[in-house]
């Protein structure tokens, strides 16, 4: 397979990703296009390293994949109190930080 081919697939993916955190309220939705924009980046990491012959993008692709365990842990759990608390996911009912 073409390399262009990795890279068109990851500009879809990353569109996706911006589109959907954009335009959806519920942040597990949103936290889901964060995933996929993280996982478009990857892609074109992996491709320009296996292009190029080094290993450089897929060290960055593994390091980023362990912020993304991260960030899914630290989040996901914000989301589970918000709602615990509020019955919403919704970022526009949740103004925690406003006061």
């Amino acid at each position: 397979m073409n390399p262009n081919d990795y890279l068109i697939l990851s500009a879809i993916l990353f569109a996706i990703g911006i589109l959907g955190f954009l335009f959806r309220r519920n942040a597990i939705v949103a936290f889901m296009s964060v995933e996929l924009m993280l996982n478009a980046v990857n892609l074109t990491m992996v491709t320009f390293s296996h292009v190029h012959g080094g290993l450089d993008g897929q060290i960055g692709a593994f390091f980023v994949m362990i912020v993304a365990a991260a960030e899914v842990v630290v989040g996901l759990a914000i989301i589970v109190t918000i709602f615990r608390s509020r019955r919403t996911t919704s970022v526009d009912d949740v103004n925690l930080m406003k006061y």
